[in-house]
């Protein structure tokens, strides 16, 4: 049983990767294809702590020529803690590789010196699980497809491998005991079942990887006698446990939000339910005062009627009365009294 550096570390695995044979290898290994030259450029995102200077993550990429002569650009990001920015990260990293100047290939055509854009593979070590998959390694390869008849088109074209690419995932958590394949047994360099109580250390078995890794487990045994190592892994630690709680806070006050906010919405409809009642309220009355007003209106139109045949009967009587008739003979006509007779004669 050997004991190596934890190599989620970025400290460590950037000591992993300064050593140019070791990194050809682990590179060959994950993307299934011979190495045979490697410009590497680290990209460090320091963040201070205390008086130590650590690393969060580490975004690294490399220039490769496989055993075919191809040239291809990777990306390897390795993501120990899952943050809220990962996502948009990983997308504003991949834009500033597609918009490098630097990341093209310039190829001799006859007598002219042709400039291509380098093909790119995007490879994540996560430390946290993906949501629908425990599968340890995961390849998204692109394949060209005929529309109309479902052929598979097998030549490259230089149009779609610029702007396209494939990745490969890895997620850390599900390579616990898992060894069917050569690369699987690799990455037991990074199975965290065998890590120390502190994190800082994991315990390798030599004979479960195959001889031509086995640089991988020397340079991460090396990695244990240096004691810059192991300080700032320490301070690595504190400084996730920090963002850890940091973003615990910002969950805590977004929850209070909401529920501040769920209170108001809840107190908004019971005051639209209050405005609703008192509009339907206003409404009942509204309806009431104007049947009133169509029954005031109908007393009136009747008054109107009845005081226009008060008027012709006064007219009637006044005539017949002019012609002759005594009052006695008007009152046996119109049925009326003698009294209202003679108001209708008088007025």
């Amino acid at each position: 049983m050997v004991q190596i550096a934890n190599p989620i570390y970025d400290i460590v695995f950037k000591y992993m990767m300064h050593d140019e044979k070791v990194a050809r290898l682990l590179l060959s290994a994950i993307i299934g294809q011979e190495v045979v030259s490697l410009e590497f450029r680290p990209t460090e995102h320091h963040f201070p702590l205390g008086d130590v200077l650590t690393v969060l993550r580490m975004d690294f990429s490399a220039r490769i020529i496989d055993d075919q002569g191809r040239h291809q650009l990777i990306i390897l990001e390795l993501q120990k803690a899952k943050l809220a920015s990962d996502i948009m990260r990983f997308r504003r990293y991949l834009g500033e590789q597609y918009s490098n100047k630097e990341n093209i290939v310039r190829e001799e055509e006859n007598e002219y010196v042709g400039r291509k854009a380098l093909p790119i593979l995007s490879i994540y070590f996560l430390g946290h699980k993906l949501e629908h998959t425990d599968a340890p390694v995961i390849r998204v390869n692109r394949r060209y497809i005929d529309a109309a008849t479902g052929d598979e088109i097998l030549e490259k074209e230089v149009f779609i491998e610029s702007l396209t690419h494939d990745s490969i995932i890895i997620q850390i958590p599900y390579l616990g005991g898992k060894r069917r394949t050569e690369l699987e047994q690799l990455l037991a360099l990074f199975d965290q079942t065998n890590r120390t109580e502190d994190h800082h250390l994991l315990n390798i078995s030599e004979d479960e990887l195959p001889e031509r890794y086995r640089p991988l487990l020397r340079r991460l045994h090396q990695a244990i006698a240096e004691p810059e190592i192991r300080q700032t892994m320490e301070a690595e630690d504190d400084l996730i446990e920090e963002f850890r709680d940091y973003q615990r806070m910002i969950s805590a006050k977004e929850q209070l939000i909401a529920q501040k906010e769920q209170t108001i919405f809840a107190k908004n409809e019971i005051i639209s339910e209050k405005e609703k009642i008192l509009i339907e309220k206003d409404l009942t009355i509204s309806e009431k005062e104007r049947a009133l007003s169509e029954k005031n209106l109908t007393i009136s139109e009747k008054e109107k009627a009845l005081s226009e045949k008060g008027t012709v009967l006064r007219q009637a009587i006044a005539r017949l009365h002019a012609a002759g008739m005594t009052q006695d003979q008007l009152v046996d006509i119109f049925q009326l009294s003698p009294e209202e007779i003679g108001n209708a004669l008088n007025n």
